[in-house]
């Protein structure tokens, strides 16, 4: 037992370190590909292939995780969380702390906006501006609320160039969480007859949880193909007609994530050092993954295990993050976005329009559940200002670029409420947040 457990402490603690390795790898390869022609018919087209191929199946096997994972340990956070006496105070809690970062994320956002002027430094030709074909709009939250079945699945038909027609599944997360927060109040409430099935939930969690720790071993391997990937298809060279606008959202993601954080966490007394050590793996896998419910397996376990936070809660507050809590695509990327716009287009921009800014990054997100986050916020926000769509379609280049610091943020953050909050509920783990980077590993192993 002892040896089992060192042979997976010692993989494990080097975790961190194999992610950068691979991103390297990846940034390497990538490169290649892109110098050798990463289109169909040129020399790099295989090698892109592959890494494009290693990344979706990675982020494939992350996600079909999801569902149960959302599913099962929800509805035992249900059950667990109906014991303590603060449950509804946690949620509100919860709540009031997305908001809060929100608001402050979107603050930064609007000032850099207008300080940096990006929209006024944009070599670009307004002809080539034409909206993106998904919206947002206030009734998608509603709509994302409302399960359409019982397993929060939808279907898609794609008909390609050709005539030939696919059809896909997907899954709506917020969708997934109503249904659980539903099925699991219903259990609790028939007594003894539901008393079998949570048994049998949580049997289904321990499950779940054993396949997910087989997945996260292959993050290495998923992140040279995504982070390949990334630079084989896209490069730097976008980057130069949108640069202003490209400081700018980095520069407010970083604001964010290394100051703003970091300053909440130390007003609670909790070092922020140990949380991004204790965060990391999830923010790396965030950034080269590009996808916060792709993300939401490991979020949910560094949570637990190594930020402290008890399980009971932080399924619960984790998921509900993945969907609604997004610092980073709802709130930094749409005020900048919206400003580059307005300055591009030259509209004038009033207090009133502003606080309009702040209301949808404070309170629209949820409204983009479900759907494609940043781009849908964007047209969400820039409907609401009365600002021309075709706006959106100027920034859609260099988007990927950016939605590897955005969805890194974003999980941040979805880390960072449920920490702040067991901090000032009294119920985090102190001596799991504060444990050495060995012992939190092995900790995070001994959890699966």
């Amino acid at each position: 037992m002892a040896a089992t457990q060192t042979k997976s402490s010692r993989f494990i603690s080097g975790f961190g370190a194999q992610v950068l390795i691979a991103m390297v790898a990846g940034l390497g390869l990538g490169l290649l590909a892109r110098q050798l022609g990463p289109a169909e018919g040129q020399a790099g087209y295989v090698l892109a292939e592959t890494l494009r191929q290693v990344g979706q199946i990675f982020v494939q096997l992350l996600r079909v995780l999801v569902p149960p994972l959302v599913f099962t340990a929800i509805v035992a956070s249900i059950a667990n969380i109906a014991q303590m006496q603060n449950a509804a105070r946690l949620v509100w809690r919860t709540l009031f702390w997305f908001a809060v970062t929100a608001l402050i994320s979107v603050v930064i956002g609007i000032a850099l906006g207008l300080v940096l002027q990006p929209g006024l430094h944009a070599s670009l030709d307004a002809a080539a501006a034409k909206a993106p074909k998904t919206h947002g709009s206030w009734l998608d939250f509603l709509t994302g609320l409302v399960p359409v079945n019982i397993l929060g699945l939808a279907a898609s038909t794609k008909i390609s160039d050709a005539g030939a027609a696919s059809t896909s599944l997907s899954f709506n997360v917020l969708q997934i969480v109503v249904i659980s927060l539903v099925t699991g109040v219903a259990a609790l409430k028939v007594g003894e007859a539901g008393e079998a099935f949570l048994k049998f939930n949580a049997s289904a969690l321990a499950i779940v949880r054993k396949v997910l720790w087989w997945v996260i071993r292959l993050t290495p391997i998923g992140t040279v193909g995504l982070f390949g990937n990334a630079v084989a298809q896209y490069g730097w060279t976008t980057l130069g007609q949108l640069g202003a606008f490209t400081v700018a959202i980095y520069a407010g993601l970083g604001l964010v994530l290394l100051v703003v954080y970091p300053v909440l966490l130390a007003l609670n007394d909790l070092n922020p050092i140990r949380f991004f050590q204790g965060a990391w793996p999830a923010i790396q896998l965030a950034f080269v993954s590009r996808s916060s419910i792709g993300t939401l397996p490991v979020t949910e376990t560094v949570t637990e295990t190594r930020l402290g936070v008890p399980r009971a809660y932080a399924a619960f507050a984790v998921p509900l993050g993945a969907t609604t809590k997004m610092d980073g695509c709802a709130a930094i990327y749409p005020a900048i976005a919206a400003i580059f716009v307005a300055q591009f287009f030259g509209v004038h921009l009033v207090w009133s329009d502003y606080l309009l800014i702040v209301f949808v990054s404070v309170i629209g997100s949820a409204a983009t559940a479900g759907l494609t986050g940043a781009t849908v916020m964007l047209t969400l926000t820039l409907s609401t200002l009365g600002l021309p769509l075709e706006g959106a379609g100027l920034l859609l280049a260099i988007d990927p670029i950016l939605d590897m610091g955005r969805t890194a943020v974003n999980v941040a953050g979805q880390a960072l409420v449920p920490t702040l909050v067991a901090k000032r509920e009294g119920i985090l783990d102190l001596e799991a947040y504060n444990r050495p980077g060995s012992h939190a590993d092995a900790a995070f192993h001994a959890a699966e």
